[in-house]
């Protein structure tokens, strides 16, 4: 599927009003996508459920930024974040993501839950965009890809050090 697909640097686009929502098991496989999830991402619901999220995950996306929205999740904290994804058909699109852990009557955690939003493009343009191509290079650096990924995060945790601020702080204040 988009993991094949190569890349046409085509932007999509989704209204103000739009709402794209996925629901996932712990594993992080579909459970839910709403319409607007497959108009953008051009998939079916069919095509959909079942399969890993990373479907549609874009080579431009940060590895370590998906680690860390990943460890907040789990540890049953909910996060904001912005992120580019690919369509089926190699088109991209950015969001402003909240996922957050649901949680039975125990209290564990049974699923995660995704909204997306349209983002600020100058923010996407101005600040995201060239903080994730220093992580992504940082990255690259690495033949071994764990270690790109630690290296990366290590240089996101220095930057958000140098701010003084936790990610989720940060992105809020963009």
């Amino acid at each position: 599927m988009a993991k094949d697909t190569t890349l046409t640097g085509k932007e999509r686009f989704f209204d103000e009003s739009d709402i794209i929502v996925s629901k996932t098991d712990l594993k992080g496989r579909v459970t839910y996508c709403n319409r607007e999830f497959q108009r953008v991402a051009g998939y079916t619901e069919r095509e959909m459920l079942g399969q890993p999220h990373n479907i549609i995950r874009h080579p431009d996306m940060p590895r370590c930024v998906f680690e860390l929205m990943w460890e907040t999740i789990q540890n049953g904290d909910e996060i904001f974040a912005y992120v580019v994804n690919r369509c089926k058909n190699g088109d991209h699109y950015w969001v402003n993501a909240h996922i957050t852990p649901s949680f039975d009557k125990t209290g564990k955690i049974v699923s995660y839950h995704s909204n997306r939003r349209v983002p600020n493009r100058d923010i996407v343009k101005d600040k995201i965009i060239p903080i994730y191509q220093k992580l992504l290079s940082e990255e690259k650096k690495y033949s071994n890809r764990k270690e790109g990924m630690q290296a990366s995060r290590k240089m996101l945790e220095d930057f958000l050090k140098s701010q003084g601020m936790a990610y989720d702080q940060f992105v809020a204040t963009l």
